[in-house]
C-alpha cells in the first residue's frame, strides 16, 4: 500500500552509526534480546523482535504514541513518529498506523537508502565470516548442520526460504513442492530462459507493483528457486524475483498480507500448467513432457488443455453421480481435479496418549464423509431433465482416476455470520500405506499397490484466522523428516510430524517393486 506516514517517520540516516554490529539478520532486540525476526524503526533506529515472537517492535511504536494521547502535543510530537519500521532480514517496511506493509518511499528515496545500507552490511558481516563459517563445516562437532546418520557424518543440506512479508504461505507450499521429487526433477531439468539483458540481467534485490517488466516467465523463476533449495547453501534463499512475478501474474497476492497457502497452491500449479502448454520465447515446454518416460500418455489428466507434468502428476479425475429423489433419474459427469477440501470434522473419539485432549477425527473419517452419498439440501436442488424442474437429490463422489501425487486439502476454515473462523480439529493421518482403494470408482481395475500412497510433506496452519497466523511445513526428503519455518529448517521425526495439526497433505503413489508377484 502506498504509506502517508513516511515523511514523518523516516528520519534515520542511511548510514547511520547507530546501527548495532554485525548482520542485520541476526541483531537482537533491545528488549528480550531474541535475535528472531529483528525490526529496526527507521525513526531512531532501534532494533526490536516482531508479533511472531514478543512483539516488541509494536510495544515500541504503541509506547510512542501515549504521550500524544494524554498530553497536549508539541511541534516535534506531530513531525517525528515511530510508525515505520524494517524487517532487518527481508528488508519490507511495515507501518503501524496503517497496519499493512509499504511500497512507497520518500520523496528523498530514504527507504530505498536505508535498505541498501543494510544489504551492505549483511554482505560485508557475510563475507568476514565465510571462512569462520567453512572451518565449521570441517569441525562436525561444532556444526549444528551436521547429523549423524547409520554411523556416519552427512551435512544437513536443507535450505530455507527468506520471509519476504507475509510470505509463508508461499515458503511453506515450495518447500512442500520441492520434495516431491519426480516434479521437483523436471523442472531442475528445463533449460534455463534468458529474461533480461544489460543493466537487468543480474538478480532483482527488491520489487515494488511501480516497475515495470512484462517479459516474465514463473516456470524460470520457480525453476530457479528449485535448484536453489538442497543445495547446502548455510544462508536461507530470497525468492523475490519469484514473488515478484507472483506480483505480476496473480494479481490475488500483491501486497504483503497474510494469504490462504492451499489457494495459492491453485494458482500456481494452475499458472505453470497453462504457461507449460505455451511455453516461453519460442520454446515449447511439451516437448520435453513427451520426451519424460516417467510421465506415460495413460497417466496424463487434462485440466484446460493439453496435459502438462502438473496433470500428469496432481491430476485426478472424479465422477459425480446425482440421482433425481423423485423419479430416479441418474446424472453422471466427470471432473478432473489438482486437490480436493475434504472436510475437517469435529469427532470427538478418544485420543492416543501423545495428543492433547479435544475433537479428533481420522483422515479416513474425512475420505469417506467426502464420498459417502448425502442428500441435497433445499438450498441445492437438482435440476431434473425427465421432471423438468428442480428436485431433491441425492449426491455421492466417486474417484475415476487416482493421481501420481494426492493432494488432501482439509477444511480448516468456514465462515461464521461475521467471521470466518479456523477449525480446530486434529485429523490423524497415516505416514505410510494410505489406501484409496475403497473410493475408486473400479477397484478390481487397480493392481495391488497402485492405491497405496506415501505421505512426503504436510503443510500446517498456526494461528486462528485465515488472514493472520503463520505456515510452516513438514517435508521427507531421502528418508528423513524437516520443518520448515521459513528461513530455518530443523530435522525432526516421524512422532513429531504424526502430531501436527494439518491443513494440506501430500501422499506420492507408492512404486511397485520390480518383480513383485501379483496377489
Amino acid at each position: 500500500m502506498e504509506c502517508p506516514h513516511l515523511g514523518s517517520s523516516v528520519c534515520i540516516a542511511p548510514d547511520s552509526a547507530k546501527f548495532p554490529q554485525g548482520s542485520p539478520s541476526s541483531w537482537c532486540c533491545s528488549v528480550c534480546r531474541s535475535n528472531k525476526s529483528p525490526w529496526v524503526c527507521l525513526t531512531c533506529s532501534s532494533v526490536h523482535c516482531g508479533r511472531y515472537v514478543n512483539g516488541h517492535a509494536k510495544k515500541h511504536y504503541e509506547d510512542a504514541q501515549i504521550p500524544m494521547t494524554n498530553h497536549k502535543k508539541t511541534e516535534k510530537q506531530e513531525k517525528v513518529q515511530h510508525t515505520v519500521c524494517m524487517d532487518c532480514s527481508s528488508y519490507s517496511t511495515y507501518c503501524y498506523r496503517c497496519d499493512d506493509f509499504v511500497v512507497n518511499d520518500t520523496k528523498l528515496g530514504l527507504v530505498q537508502k536505508v535498505r541498501e545500507h543494510l544489504q551492505n552490511l549483511e554482505n560485508s558481516a557475510f563475507t568476514s565470516d565465510r571462512h569462520r563459517k567453512r572451518k565449521l563445516l570441517e569441525n562436525s562437532s561444532l556444526n549444528s548442520k551436521l547429523l549423524k546418520v547409520n554411523g556416519s557424518t552427512t551435512a544437513l543440506c536443507a535450505t530455507g526460504l527468506r520471509n519476504l512479508g507475509n510470505t509463508c504461505f508461499m515458503n511453506a507450499i515450495l518447500q512442500s513442492l520441492s520434495n516431491i521429487q519426480q516434479f521437483c526433477c523436471y523442472f531442475k531439468e528445463l533449460p534455463a530462459v534468458e529474461l533480461r539483458n544489460g543493466k537487468t540481467a543480474g538478480r532483482r534485490t527488491y520489487h515494488t507493483r511501480s516497475q515495470g517488466d512484462n517479459n516474465v516467465s514463473l516456470v524460470e523463476e520457480f525453476r530457479k528457486t528449485l535448484c536453489a533449495l538442497w543445495q547446502g547453501s548455510q544462508t536461507a534463499f530470497s525468492p523475490e524475483s519469484l514473488f515478484y512475478v507472483v506480483w505480476k501474474i496473480m494479481p490475488n497476492f500483491r501486497g504483503y498480507q497474510q494469504q490462504d497457502a492451499h489457494e495459492f497452491m491453485r494458482y500456481l500449479l494452475d499458472h505453470l500448467h497453462l504457461e507449460l502448454q505455451g511455453g516461453f520465447n519460442g520454446v515449447s515446454r511439451s516437448v520435453i513432457l513427451q520426451e519424460n518416460s516417467n510421465l506415460s500418455g495413460s497417466n496424463k489428466c487434462c485440466i484446460n488443455g493439453a496435459s502438462t507434468v502438473v496433470t500428469a502428476i496432481f491430476g485426478g479425475i472424479l465422477q459425480n453421480e446425482v440421482n433425481c429423489l423423485i423419479c430416479g433419474t441418474e446424472s453422471r459427469k466427470f471432473d478432473p481435479f489438482l486437490g480436493k477440501m475434504l472436510p475437517s470434522m469435529s469427532f470427538r473419539n478418544k485420543r492416543t496418549k501423545n495428543q492433547e485432549g479435544g475433537p479428533m477425527c481420522t483422515l479416513r473419517d474425512c475420505l469417506r464423509s467426502f464420498t459417502d452419498l448425502e442428500e441435497l439440501d433445499e438450498t441445492e436442488l437438482y435440476m431434473c431433465h425427465k421432471c423438468k424442474k428442480k428436485q431433491k437429490s441425492t449426491k455421492k463422489f466417486w474417484i475415476q482416476k487416482l493421481p501420481k501425487v494426492l493432494c488432501l486439502h482439509l477444511k480448516r476454515f468456514h465462515w461464521t455470520a461475521y467471521l470466518r473462523n479456523k477449525v480446530d480439529t486434529y485429523v490423524e493421518f497415516p505416514l505410510r500405506g494410505l489406501d484409496m482403494k475403497c473410493y475408486l470408482l473400479e477397484p478390481e481395475n487397480s493392481g495391488p499397490e497402485s492405491c497405496l500412497y506415501d505421505l512426503v510433506a504436510v503443510v500446517v496452519h498456526h494461528g486462528s484466522g485465515v488472514g493472520s497466523g503463520h505456515y510452516t511445513a513438514y517435508a521427507a526428503h531421502e528418508g528423513r523428516w524437516f520443518h520448515f519455518n521459513d528461513s530455518t529448517v530443523t530435522l525432526t521425526d516421524e512422532e513429531t510430524v504424526g502430531k501436527a495439526k494439518a491443513y494440506i497433505l501430500f501422499y506420492v503413489e507408492r512404486q511397485a517393486k520390480p518383480g513383485a508377484e501379483k496377489l
